[in-house]
């Protein structure tokens, strides 16, 4: 049979993860892995580098076993968290040395809580009519008065005020000025006039955010901002024209960064866009192929959002705990990844991160399942000590409809780090491959990342079959420092 003389090129990666609706246009898969662009300084060997995501090194365990609800950071610098229990859920303070004090206890639940402070005293809501308090000098727990108190999904503080939405209603309203725990737990810390709703759609109001100094308030499908105007019978009032036509499909996927909120979007044409705020509008910041995926989820209203930077890298996490899927976007490059887990079965899961704080200088993370206390290191390579599993499918590789017989492929990946459990056994790469257009893979084939040391072993694969249209997709969990520019492939052009 004719076919052509051989060659070798590069399999460049350059974007995050797209699984396009249809497999035969992408089916690019980046699983704990994030792209970052090289400087074109120094001429660099691709324009693009896939980075390990950080590791969750344990720091602290829980007192209590169970999904880690919320974890806060004071203004004062204070960590807390919330934590199930067998018998509620247990609000804890947490010191600098990992010291676990019980203030107090509420009812149990999936959803997060949502804390907001002044400096006097914590609010926490968990999106029913009563909600609680903590003195942040005495650390004393209480429940808040019903007096003129309806409860909220959210809470946040903005120019001395607490601010939480009315739940079930399009209305917002605020406590008095420098509320403090006494106030709110005797009555007296809310004003029955000190209440509003928004003017621009009748949606009902699901989260409150405060950012430069205004008031988002985020409906089911619409948006409005408001500021602190002074007036004298209800100081906040709406800015002209800032009007959003983008709610909210879950609430507790809100999340801010910087001068940017996210969330998962919702509006009177459909939902599943994430997007983050722009001005007073929002942009789009999902891909057609990560809508696709979460439409498909069964349920989104449980999403849960967090924001978190770890090496000049920012980060917005989104995770889907009935789907049990994780996604997150890279602020910096506009590309997403996805994050997952090893289950207790040894199947891929969501990430085990359900809250995040920073505090105690250090970005820490709450489990979802067990309360452990992490923190997120790039310089580790386990979950707890669990192994990190890191996917990396590549881009279609194709010939104008003809057959291509792959002669070599090399993967293009940092080796010869040390680290983890080492043993004599070097760490292992696998290679495996889809010859009907991404649909399905067949089994892998392993090769050695090498020894420590080792920096120049060139983990490659010979004599892999024809195909006309293949996809490639590398896979590892070595505990150790890796990176990945991409992979070398020798193939030979056959003329049908």
């Amino acid at each position: 049979m004719a076919s052509s003389p051989t060659r070798s090129s590069r399999l460049p990666l350059l974007g995050g993860a797209y699984q396009s609706r249809s497999l035969i246009a992408a089916a690019q898969r980046c699983v704990n892995l994030y792209p970052e662009q090289n400087p074109p300084e120094g001429t660099p060997p691709v324009p693009v580098t896939h980075y390990p995501t950080p590791g969750l090194r344990k720091v602290s365990q829980s007192p209590t076993i169970g999904r880690m609800r919320a974890t806060y950071r004071a203004t004062d610098g204070k960590l807390y968290a919330a934590v199930n229990g067998p018998s509620g859920t247990v609000i804890y303070a947490i010191s600098d040395t990992f010291g676990w004090t019980a203030l107090g206890t509420v009812p149990i639940g999936l959803n997060p809580l949502i804390f907001a402070d002044n400096g006097l005293a914590i609010v926490i809501v968990d999106g029913t009519a009563t909600s609680y308090a903590i003195d942040m000098s005495s650390s004393a727990f209480g429940t808040i008065s019903a007096t003129n108190f309806y409860g909220g999904t959210w809470v946040t503080y903005l120019d001395t005020y607490f601010i939480l939405n009315r739940p079930g209603t399009a209305q917002f309203y605020i406590s008095v000025s420098n509320v403090t725990y006494a106030m709110l737990i005797g009555g007296t810390g809310f004003d029955a006039l000190d209440i509003a709703a928004k003017t621009g759609s009748a949606d009902d109001v699901v989260a409150v955010a405060a950012i430069h100094g205004e008031l988002w308030l985020i409906g089911e499908l619409t948006s409005e901002i408001w500021a602190n105007t002074g007036a004298a019978d209800f100081t906040f009032g709406r800015i002209q024209g800032a009007f959003c036509d983008h709610g909210c499909a879950a609430p507790y996927s809100l999340s801010q960064q910087d001068i940017y909120l996210f969330w998962l979007a919702m509006d009177r044409q459909g939902k599943a866009v994430v997007v983050r705020s722009d001005g007073y509008g929002v942009k789009r910041i999902s891909t057609h192929a990560i809508e696709a995926d979460i439409q498909g989820y069964n349920v989104i209203s449980d999403g849960i959002g967090y924001c978190h930077q770890i090496d000049g890298h920012a980060f917005y996490v989104l995770t889907f705990p009935d789907a049990n899927r994780t996604w997150a976007y890279e602020l910096a490059t506009g590309q997403w990844h996805e994050r997952a887990s090893i289950d207790g079965n040894g199947n891929l899961a969501r990430h085990r991160g359900n809250c995040f704080a920073f505090a105690y200088n250090q970005g820490l993370v709450g489990d979802y399942q067990n309360g452990a206390l992490y923190v997120y290191d790039q310089s580790f390579y386990l979950d707890g000590t669990v192994p990190i599993p890191r996917i990396r499918t590549f881009p279609h590789v194709v010939n104008n409809g003809k057959r291509v017989q792959y002669n070599q492929f090399v993967a293009d990946i940092e080796v010869g780090q040390t680290g983890g459990n080492m043993t004599s056994d070097p760490w292992k790469l696998s290679l495996r491959w889809s010859d009907n257009r991404g649909a399905s893979f067949g089994n892998p084939v392993i090769q050695s990342m090498g020894s420590g040391g080792q920096h120049l072993i060139s983990p490659q694969w010979r004599s892999l079959g024809n195909a006309r249209d293949r996809v490639f997709e590398l896979s590892w969990s070595a505990p150790v420092k890796t990176s990945l520019n991409g992979a070398w492939i020798e193939t030979t052009a056959l003329a049908t």
